[in-house]
């Protein structure tokens, strides 16, 4: 079950039933069950309290994800609206385009990839870029 939970304000995720699907697809390519998965959208303040305390780390991000189960996949994902809207500013994309190429990447975190070195990041961004194709 994939559940959105929203903590940023006016913001929605448009056609949530099938941006559900699409995620629950990916899973299954990825030969992985979704138990539970919730994605919470916050603010940067949010955020970067989380990372802050959870990591460590003084710096605003646009994804955190905490994985309690691989198999199956238990998870939160945390998502900052305010660097999603940022990030598509920065890299001429879509809200719609940059804020699904984060919930993938958060998903593919609880697939158990990772992308701690060059070559991880590289199949991670090239897995992103495959199932956001199949997202349209």
């Amino acid at each position: 079950m994939i559940r959105f939970h929203y903590r940023y304000p006016s913001f929605r995720i448009p056609a949530a039933g099938k941006v559900k699907a699409w995620l629950e697809k990916t899973a299954k390519t990825e030969k992985k069950k979704i138990q539970s998965i919730d994605y919470i959208f916050v603010t940067d303040g949010v955020l970067l309290g989380i990372n802050e305390q959870a990591l460590a780390h003084d710096y605003y991000t646009d994804v955190i994800t905490f994985p309690y189960s691989y198999d199956p996949i238990v998870g939160e994902i945390y998502i900052s609206i305010d660097r999603i809207k940022d990030h598509a500013v920065q890299f001429g994309v879509s809200l719609d385009q940059e804020l699904k190429r984060v919930m993938i990447h958060g998903l593919l975190h609880l697939c158990g990839f990772d992308d701690t070195s060059k070559r991880k990041k590289k199949v991670m961004t090239d897995k992103e870029n495959t199932y956001l194709a199949r997202a349209r």
